[in-house]
């Protein structure tokens, strides 16, 4: 069995997925152990199946109890893992809401990476490693100019979590591992 994070893409604001109800749809679909974080798309689960027959059922179970059709991200736990490893901005878990992880669907093109180096004109920085792009925000999110332009430019689907979200799902998925055995 394996320990998977799932995000969902596009939760929050006005974009609603109830977490209790959803943790209780994939508890009686099959999934074993079943954590949510938040109300932005994040679950904890075991599975013995493939990432990619996991997002299918999860995409069903979503689109048939709530309505819900968004691109949903698998990672093992042992990717989270190397995720947090592989951070470029070690400085910046200093300043945890400063500092996002966009899991991508898939690795982008490289054309399409130097497109977006093109566009980071401010101070914001980014380093992709894999399917994941870090992005550091000194300036907050809030305010930086490449934060609408990461996914339209690179033209992939990707979801972000900041640093806070990136290491509690780290220590969740670590508790539901061992809470699996």
């Amino acid at each position: 069995m394996t320990t998977w994070i799932v995000l969902f893409r596009g939760v929050g604001g006005d974009t609603l997925l109830p977490v209790q109800p959803l943790k209780q749809a994939l508890a009686e679909e099959g999934f074993r152990s079943v954590v949510t974080y938040i109300n932005t798309g994040n679950v904890v689960l075991v599975s013995n199946d493939t990432p990619k027959r996991i997002a299918r059922h999860v995409a069903n179970i979503a689109l048939e109890h709530f309505g819900f059709s968004k691109h949903i991200m698998i990672v093992s736990k042992a990717e989270w893992g190397r995720l947090i490893v592989n951070n470029p901005f070690p400085l910046a878990v200093n300043e945890p809401a400063k500092l996002h992880a966009y899991v991508m669907e898939r690795a982008p093109d490289p054309e399409a990476v130097e497109a977006l180096r093109q566009k980071a004109t401010g101070p914001e920085q980014f380093e992709i490693r894999g399917r994941v792009l870090y992005y550091y925000t000194p300036q907050g999110v809030s305010n930086a100019r490449l934060h609408p332009k990461i996914e339209p430019t690179l033209k992939i689907a990707a979801t972000a979590r900041n640093w806070n979200t990136v290491v509690k799902l780290s220590h969740l998925a670590e508790q539901v591992a061992r809470d699996a055995k």
